[in-house]
């Protein structure tokens, strides 16, 4: 049989914006940029933007139009980010989504006590073996900010403390240009050197300009130093419509979208090709409490707009889901997990983080990793879609079957369920009877046994050598021990 001009939906499909308003959005970031500037605390960053040919008064820069969308066209369309032993694990392209956890929680709920307290080291690397165990979480970063070692070196412990007991990819945060020296310095010797950590690289930074249009020193010159180092960065403003942006979620876009991109154009313009991921996390202020919203659907609806315009520019990005504003692991945590994870996969956010936050990002829960590694399973099936085909659509067995017969034991079936079906691991699907003669134990509870079990049997082997004598290294110049 011939067929001619038949569509296939490999997976399910969605979008917020249209085409025609994304370049409404993409002119109106060229207006801001051209006409009203960013504002750029570095000397470097300034000559950076100078020598590319943007206008430069003091420390406020206008930057034309042309510069920019030459700087989305040097940025790569796609981000590579590898495991502990150099595998390619994360491909960050088109609309391929990958989980994981936030960072820089100051407090923890702990799995034991119920207590909300600050992170310790021990905790860091605990949510580490946690990240390293779970199948639907791709990357790790740090879920809480370390208290119990010295303030001048503890993002470096929280790299290590990560580094020693994941696998995974390792996003990471810098306490300014030499802490991000110091641990690019670490993650080559852990690869083999700086060659095969740009070839293969293991980790991805986390820098954040300052909403509304505005560059911190500190912020844009780790930027610049890890592009030099061809380090994969994510550049990414944490806009609050209302307080730092408009207001309206259109205008919310633009001023997030002119954040990111006048840091692309810095990037481009200092060290051509280097890899870049596209930030917004974006959510609104409520009125009403004037929190930062973590649970809201305008959350969600944002995030998935900024996605359909990555696509537009071709530029990974950094997308945020798995997070809430309840204070424990309860019914609301799992509902606005849940639907912010859901939106991350059907608009195609790349690399999705902020897995595990409760009460705005103050507070981190292993409960809410273990328990949203089961949702993203379940969006994970769901976004795959229907596949429609000659055995898939079944008419030979459905003959063969007939009318009042059953399909149990046929081939067909055997040959299809487990790729039809998601089995859940966590939730519960036990008649009443079997469900209480095993405890009766509610979806909390379930969870949070599931976390102790991990905690007291997963272990992740050790570093090579030359990793931890470079470790040992860059903390005896501080007098300190990892």
């Amino acid at each position: 049989m011939l067929r001619s001009n038949y569509r296939v939906n490999r997976t399910t499909q969605f979008r917020v914006l249209s085409d025609d308003q994304v370049q409404d959005i993409h002119l109106a970031v060229l207006e801001v940029l051209e006409r009203t500037g960013i504002r750029v605390h570095s000397e470097e960053a300034l000559a950076v933007y100078k020598k590319a040919g943007a206008k430069v008064k003091g420390n406020r820069v206008w930057i034309p139009s042309y510069l920019v969308e030459e700087a989305v066209r040097r940025a790569p369309s796609r981000v590579t980010l590898c495991n502990r032993d150099g595998k390619r694990t994360v491909i960050l392209e088109d609309h391929k989504v990958y989980y994981g956890t936030g960072s820089d929680c100051p407090s923890i709920r702990d799995s034991y006590t119920g207590e909300v307290r600050r992170f310790t080291k021990k905790d860091i690397e605990q949510a580490a073996r946690i990240s390293d165990f779970l199948p639907n979480i791709d990357f790790h970063m740090s879920l809480g900010l370390m208290s119990d070692v010295p303030t001048e070196t503890y993002f470096r412990h929280q790299y290590v403390g990560m580094l020693r007991n994941c696998r995974k990819p390792i996003v990471f945060t810098s306490a300014d240009k030499g802490c991000l020296a110091d641990i690019i310095d670490i993650a080559a010797a852990n690869s083999g050197g700086l060659d095969e950590l740009q070839k293969n690289p293991t980790l991805c930074l986390y820098a954040e300009p300052s909403s509304p249009l505005n560059h911190s020193k500190n912020a844009i010159e780790k930027f610049l130093l890890a592009a030099e180092n061809r380090v994969p960065t994510i550049y990414t403003p944490c806009p609050i419509a209302g307080a730092t942006t408009p207001m309206t979620l259109a205008g919310a876009l633009v001023v997030s979208v002119a954040d990111s991109l006048s840091g692309l154009v810095a990037a481009q313009f200092h060290a051509p090709g280097a890899p870049f991921i596209m930030g917004g996390v974006l959510s609104t202020m409520d009125m009403a409490t004037t929190i930062y919203t973590y649970g809201s659907p305008e959350l969600s609806l944002l995030q998935a707009a900024l996605a359909d315009i990555s696509h537009f520019y071709h530029l990974p990005m950094f997308g945020t889901a798995g997070c809430t504003d309840s204070k424990v692991f309860d019914e609301q945590a799992a509902a606005e997990a849940m639907m912010s994870i859901f939106a991350a996969a059907l608009s195609g956010q790349n690399l999705v983080h902020d897995v595990g936050f409760l009460e705005n990002g103050l507070i981190g829960s292993f409960e809410l990793v273990v328990a949203s590694d089961e949702y993203i399973g379940m969006a994970k099936h769901f976004v795959k879609g229907i596949e429609v085909n000659t055995d898939t659509l079944a008419l030979e067995v459905i003959d063969k079957v007939g009318p009042g017969g059953n399909f149990v034991s046929e081939d067909h079936t055997d040959r299809h369920f487990r790729e039809v079906e998601w089995f859940p691991k966590l939730m519960d699907r036990q008649n009443y009877s079997n469900w209480e003669g095993s405890g009766s134990k509610p979806m909390r509870q379930r969870v949070n046994e599931r976390v102790k079990e991990i905690l007291n049997t997963h272990r992740v082997e050790p570093l090579r050598d030359e990793a931890e004598k470079t470790i040992e290294k860059v903390f005896k110049k501080y007098g300190q021990r990892a």
